[in-house]
């Protein structure tokens, strides 16, 4: 009986140790994970660098940037600019064209930003330029394409990356850009 007894006991004690243990190693494997950021968090701060629009000088933005909840969540990552299909594409911010072809049978290019770790992207186009081209803001990137537009007229899609995390383009544009169309100069008088 008293065999018995020290048998439990040393059962219970090796359970309970084992018990601790393993909540020790998960505890500090948990610890060591670096989760990644959060959908909802807020991102880094995009500097207002661009010097025009992809298009025209304030073209109607016909679906704005809607950031999805989840990294796979609905959304929308970027922004749509009515446009005329044959319209000129330009880069909004010097940088090296990363790539410029086709994408599920529709025209894309992107541009790395010079100075910054953001790359955007432009949608339907045909490309003027091709990849490791050196490009300036405000220089002719291509031509927007009638076809493979998701919107209902034509549009060209403006995307904006830092990493694999999409970010609003509009941000990209100083507030002078934003609010106004071009400069006009008045006479002296």
């Amino acid at each position: 009986m008293r065999m018995r007894r020290d048998d439990r006991t040393a059962r219970s004690g090796l359970a309970l140790l084992l018990a601790l243990l393993l909540t020790l190693l998960t505890c500090t494997a948990r610890a060591s994970d670096t989760p990644p950021p959060a959908p909802g968090a807020p991102a880094p701060s995009v500097p207002a660098i661009a010097r025009t629009w992809p298009v025209g000088s304030h073209p109607l933005v016909l679906r704005g940037w809607e950031p999805p909840a989840t990294v796979y969540g609905r959304g929308h990552r970027g922004v749509d600019l009515a446009t005329p299909a044959g319209a000129q594409l330009r880069a909004v911010a010097p940088g090296r064209v990363s790539f410029a072809g086709r994408v599920a049978g529709r025209g894309v290019v992107a541009v790395e930003l010079t100075g910054t770790d953001l790359r955007t992207t432009y949608e339907p186009v045909t490309a003027t330029v091709k990849k490791g081209d050196e490009v300036t803001a405000g220089q002719v990137v291509g031509t927007v394409e009638i076809a493979g537009s998701h919107c209902a007229t034509t549009c060209v899609h403006w995307g904006l990356l830092r990493g694999e995390v999409y970010l609003n383009p509009l941000e990209l544009l100083p507030p002078w850009l934003l609010s106004r169309g071009p400069s006009r100069l008045l006479p002296v008088l």
